[in-house]
Order: C-alpha cells, then sequence, then structure tokens
C-alpha cells in the first residue's frame, strides 16, 4: 500500500513538473511576440521577405531613377555629421511599413503614400516621421516639398519602381515583350478546326452583262 502510494506520488510530481514547464514555454512564447510582432503585410502575397532587406531597398530604387532627389543633407544627432545614407526615399520606405503599415507590394498603396506627401490622403505627424529622433532637422517638411516638386509622370515611375524592388513579379508584368513573334514557334502550322477567313469570288468575263436589266 505504502509503495503504491509513492508510485503516485512521483507520478502527480512528474505531471505537475511537465505542466509547470508546458506553461512557462506558452508564455514565453506569447512575450516574444508581443515584443516583435509582425508586420501585418508580411503574410500578404505582395510581400516578400527573400526580395530585398527593408533598408536597403532605396539603393534599388535610386539605381531605376538616378535623378531621383535623395535629400541626404541632413545632420545625425548621433555623428554629428552628414548621414549620406539617410535618403528621401529610404524615409520614404520606411514611413510606407513601418508607420503607416501598408504592404509594399502593391503600386496603389505606394501611390496612396505618395498622396499623403502631397497632403491629398492622410495626416502626417513629425513626431512620426522617419529620422525626427535621428537627425538634427526634422526632415517631413523638406521631403514634402521634394515629393511636390516631381511630376505626375515622375511620381507613377517612383511608385513603380518601389513595387518592382519589393515584388519581382510586377517588375516582370511592367516589362513589355520586345519580340511577341518570339511566342510563336518557329513552323508552327494552323490547328485544325481554326476558321479560316473567307475567299472572295474574282470576277469572271462576262459577270457584267449579269447586271443588264
Amino acid at each position: 500500500m505504502k509503495r503504491r502510494n509513492r508510485v503516485l506520488k512521483f507520478i502527480a510530481t512528474v505531471l505537475s513538473v511537465a505542466g509547470l514547464t508546458a506553461i512557462a514555454a506558452v508564455m514565453s512564447l506569447g512575450n516574444h511576440s508581443l515584443l516583435n510582432p509582425a508586420p501585418a503585410f508580411s503574410q500578404s502575397p505582395g510581400f516578400s521577405q527573400s526580395v530585398v532587406r527593408v533598408d536597403d531597398a532605396w539603393q534599388q530604387v535610386y539605381k531605376q531613377i538616378p535623378n531621383l532627389p535623395r535629400e541626404n543633407q541632413y545632420t545625425s544627432t548621433e555623428t554629428g555629421k552628414v548621414d549620406p545614407n539617410n535618403t528621401l526615399v529610404r524615409r520614404l520606405i520606411r514611413y510606407h511599413i513601418y508607420v503607416k503599415g501598408r504592404p509594399p507590394g502593391y503600386r496603389l498603396d505606394w501611390k496612396l503614400t505618395l498622396a499623403d506627401y502631397l497632403g491629398a490622403n492622410s495626416l502626417m505627424q513629425e513626431s512620426q516621421y522617419p529620422g525626427y529622433d535621428t537627425l538634427k532637422t526634422n526632415p517631413l517638411e523638406g521631403d514634402r516639398m521634394a515629393i511636390g516638386r516631381l511630376n505626375r509622370v515622375q511620381r507613377n515611375a517612383l511608385a513603380q519602381a518601389l513595387t518592382n524592388v519589393f515584388s519581382p513579379r510586377a517588375s516582370q508584368a511592367a516589362q513589355p515583350n520586345p519580340n511577341p513573334a518570339s511566342n510563336v514557334p518557329s513552323g508552327s502550322t494552323r490547328p485544325q478546326g481554326t476558321p479560316t477567313s473567307p475567299r472572295l469570288p474574282q470576277p469572271k468575263p462576262g459577270d457584267a452583262r449579269l447586271l443588264l436589266p
């Protein structure tokens, strides 16, 4: 009887330890998810994490549009020197993704962000704009002026370039086929059953007399 009680106590102790371990693991995962929430767009089909890092994407945009204003003349509060990598496009991307939480793989969402800069969509807050806490001068006003100086064609090109960086499929779709005829295999024949254009009968000598009354 005593041996049976000891066995039951041992089993209860093992189950208690296992239960506490499971609870601790669940709480640890919960705390991690709260401290490091995944962006809402990370599960979006228009976003590919393997395409490019967010902080490197701006360089690819400038490669596509070299004459785009950089607006990288601002001084870093940490080093006291001008940070040439803190560019207009880098701040625009961080605003789009981290401040507004918009997916980066869709052209329409980039147009909404550009509309923010033009004052035609969401109100932009200086206290939330990228660079407000790392640059001696808040770049928001200068960035809005830089975007405002772009014409419609340039803004559309910028939206397309940003989409291309984060969505390779959009880049492929935007490129026209330089040789449409190459899609047709050489020596291909018309499939059976395909209707052909009817041939008009050619006039014959004497047909004009048929028109006489």
